[in-house]
């Protein structure tokens, strides 16, 4: 900018704030408070009253101030930092380095765990060290499927932002993944075949997220107390409550998006399934999920007057969407056995002492596996607990299922903190009694039965 332009700009700034400055004047001179006119020369009388402002009144004034500077300074921090929301992408990948491998398809096998990590941190690697660091979260590998050329993958990609840069972070993260995957430094190839990122909405891609069987809390995080604990959300997300006409009868496990397991005996008074429904989370009232029954399979050997093959199965008159406080449990292989002592945890709504009214809230209560020889004993159950069936309790008695819990899961932690249904609350003599432990129907012993019936 010339000398001459400079002094314009500066002429033209300073005749626009006079003009402010008269303009004011003119609006103060009109006001009582303080009837000023600019032109008189007040003399300085001691004595003289005015109408200045107090104390408190220029406080509020400031006050006023800042919080109008907060506000219009905070908006956009606050669109900039706390707005950002969630976004999900799919993606397919080769791997012509790894040949397919039938273990690849057993949930969570070590093989398919391990190809996951590696997957995972291959990716994880790539945009930590990119422009996207501060937006990407994490990355999760599904649908494992051999190919013509080794291996193909699915693989959901989170990320986190403002949705008014959605299109922007998309084609950044499509840029860096071509560009490290076409420098031939990953194991990782391009798919040709499918869109190279998909977005998915939230819902979609928490399901598959949550596909994983047994995901739930952490072992060990529990004292024992009389009665069990109150449940924590998302802690036991397989636990369903059966209902008859939307009142709580029994306990019921979720092993699929439509099929749950659960005790024959709870169908001994009401068989229509249209009386039925499953709900879902850690309260009764009110229900994270509600879903109508179908149909009820019960075991072709169970007879209402003996405790052995009580077990049935319940499907669902549409598929549960997963999420992190909904999801099934893992079956064991029909090999698996539960040594004594082992400590299991046993959920449900059941009565906190016999005859008792059902809690509105999940709980849940650490016990041990008792050996069927001893639960056999005489002073126990004196040979009643069967081959299918299985002891879990204390012979001290206090904590143990109790009315209500029918039908719910005893479970187990296994390969790092993965739960698996091994037993149904089935029987018992009162609730924590001494010597009187409560007896399960054994999952393994049906196990092949289950698959006869779901394909699962």
């Amino acid at each position: 900018m010339n000398r001459g332009a400079w002094w314009a700009t500066v002429h033209r700034v300073t005749k626009n704030r006079m003009q402010l400055i008269l303009s004011l004047s003119a609006w103060l001179r009109k006001q009582t408070i303080f009837n000023y006119d600019p032109y008189i020369k007040w003399p300085s009388i001691l004595g003289r009253r005015t109408h200045s402002l107090k104390p408190w009144m220029i406080a509020l004034i400031i006050t006023a101030v800042v919080l109008v500077l907060a506000v219009i300074i905070g908006l956009p921090v606050y669109f900039l930092v706390f707005d950002q929301k969630v976004h999900y992408y799919q993606t397919s990948f080769q791997i012509p380095s790894i040949e397919y491998n039938l273990d690849f398809s057993v949930e969570h096998s070590k093989n398919r765990t391990d190809l996951k990590q590696k997957i995972s941190s291959e990716i994880d690697e790539i945009f930590q060290r990119s422009s996207l660091n501060r937006h990407y979260i994490k990355s999760h590998v599904f649908n494992v499927r051999p190919s013509n050329n080794g291996l193909k993958i699915n693989v959901l990609l989170k990320f986190q932002f403002t949705s008014n840069n959605a299109d922007t972070i998309k084609r950044e993260a499509d840029s860096i993944l071509h560009q490290k995957l076409k420098l031939n430094e990953s194991f990782l190839k391009i798919d040709t075949s499918l869109p190279y990122l998909k977005a998915m909405n939230n819902v979609q891609a928490e399901h598959i997220l949550n596909s994983c069987c047994g995901l739930g809390r952490e072992f060990p995080s529990m004292e024992r107390i009389a009665y069990g604990n109150v449940a924590k959300k998302a802690d036991w997300p397989w636990q369903a409550s059966l209902q008859v006409d939307g009142i709580h009868f029994c306990g019921a496990t979720l092993i699929s998006e439509v099929w749950l397991l659960t005790a024959a005996h709870c169908f001994d008074s009401y068989k229509n399934p249209k009386r039925w429904t499953a709900s879902f989370g850690t309260t009764l009232s009110p229900a994270l999920m509600r879903q109508e029954v179908q149909s009820v399979v019960i075991h072709e050997d169970y007879a209402s007057h003996k405790h052995d093959d009580d077990i049935a199965l319940v499907k669902l008159s549409a598929p549960v969407i997963f999420s992190d406080e909904v999801h099934r449990v893992c079956l064991p292989d029909a090999t698996f056995e539960a040594l004594p002592e082992s400590k299991v945890f046993v959920t449900g709504w059941g009565a906190l002492k016999a005859n008792g009214p059902f809690p509105n809230t999940l709980r849940e209560v650490e016990v041990e596996i008792i050996s069927n020889d001893i639960c056999n004993q005489i002073h126990v159950y004196g040979g009643a607990v069967s081959s299918g069936m299985i002891c879990a309790g204390f012979l001290k008695g206090k904590l143990d299922a109790c009315e209500g819990d029918s039908g719910g899961p005893l479970v187990i932690p296994r390969d790092g903190n993965i739960w698996y249904l091994i037993g149904i609350v089935s029987w018992g003599m009162d609730c924590g009694k001494e010597n009187k432990p409560g007896v399960y129907t054994k999952v393994t012993r049906y196990r092949d039965w289950i698959k006869s019936k779901t394909d699962i």
